[in-house]
C-alpha cells in the first residue's frame, strides 16, 4: 500500500453522523494513478514513486514527456508528483495505484491555496489602519517602513502589500469519513487547500 495518492478537489458538503451531528466535509477524487517511475535508495539515494493523474491530450504534451508516459505504458497525465516509500517496497513500473485508505484514519493534504492576487496589508497582514477622522489621510496606506539613515534599508520579511495566496499548504490530520473505492472517492473531515477541481497531494498523517 502506497503512503500517498494524488486528487483533486471536488469541492465541500455536510454529511450527518449516527448521533445527529452535522460535520463538513470535503470531497477528493484520489486516484487511480499510474507508477510512471520507480526510484530506489541504489540507484537515486532514496526511494520513492513517481505518480501521474488525470489525463491530458497527447497534443499538449512535449514529446520527451510522450516518450515518458509511453515507457509507463500511460497516458499523458496533467499532475505528476513522487511519493516517498519505504526501502523494503517493491514497486512495478506501469502498475496503478488506487484509494486505498481506511474510515478513522488521518491523513495530510496538501494543495496550492487560491490566488487573491495583489493585496493591501490589511487584507494580507490584517493590519489595524490609521485613523478614520479627524482629517487623517492615512487609512488604509503601508505608512513609515523604516529608518533612512540607519540601517538605511527595509529589513527583509517587513510587512507589506503583495502578492496574496496561491502558495503551497498543507492541512493535517483530516479524519477520513467516507471511502467510495468504485468512483475513487475520499471523503475527510474539514477543508482542503486550493480552489475547486485543485490537484492535491494525500500522505498518511505524520504526527498520528
Amino acid at each position: 500500500m502506497a503512503t500517498g495518492i494524488l486528487g483533486k478537489k471536488i469541492g465541500m458538503t455536510q454529511i450527518f453522523r449516527d448521533n445527529g451531528n452535522i460535520v463538513p466535509v470535503t470531497l477528493i477524487e484520489a486516484g487511480p494513478c499510474s507508477i510512471l517511475q520507480v526510484k530506489s535508495k541504489k540507484t537515486d539515494g532514496y526511494s520513492a514513486i513517481q505518480l501521474g493523474f488525470g489525463d491530458k491530450k497527447e497534443s499538449r504534451t512535449n514529446k520527451p514527456d510522450i516518450g515518458r508516459f509511453k515507457s509507463a505504458k500511460s497516458s499523458p497525465k496533467r499532475f505528476v508528483k513522487e511519493i516517498r516509500t519505504a526501502p523494503d517496497e517493491t514497486w512495478t513500473k506501469g502498475d496503478s495505484v488506487k484509494v486505498d485508505f481506511k474510515v478513522g484514519e488521518f491523513l495530510d493534504v496538501t494543495g496550492t491555496s487560491i490566488g487573491k492576487g495583489f493585496q493591501g496589508g490589511m487584507k494580507r497582514w490584517h493590519w489595524k489602519g490609521g485613523p478614520k477622522t479627524h482629517g487623517s489621510t492615512s487609512h488604509r496606506r503601508p505608512g513609515s517602513i523604516g529608518s533612512s539613515s540607519d540601517p538605511s534599508r527595509v529589513f527583509k520579511g517587513h510587512h507589506l502589500p503583495g502578492h496574496m495566496g496561491h502558495e503551497k499548504k498543507t492541512v493535517q490530520n483530516l479524519e477520513v469519513i467516507k471511502i467510495d473505492p468504485e468512483n475513487s472517492m475520499l471523503v475527510v473531515r474539514g477543508s482542503v487547500p486550493g480552489p475547486k477541481n485543485g490537484y492535491v497531494i494525500i500522505r498518511k498523517a505524520k504526527k498520528r
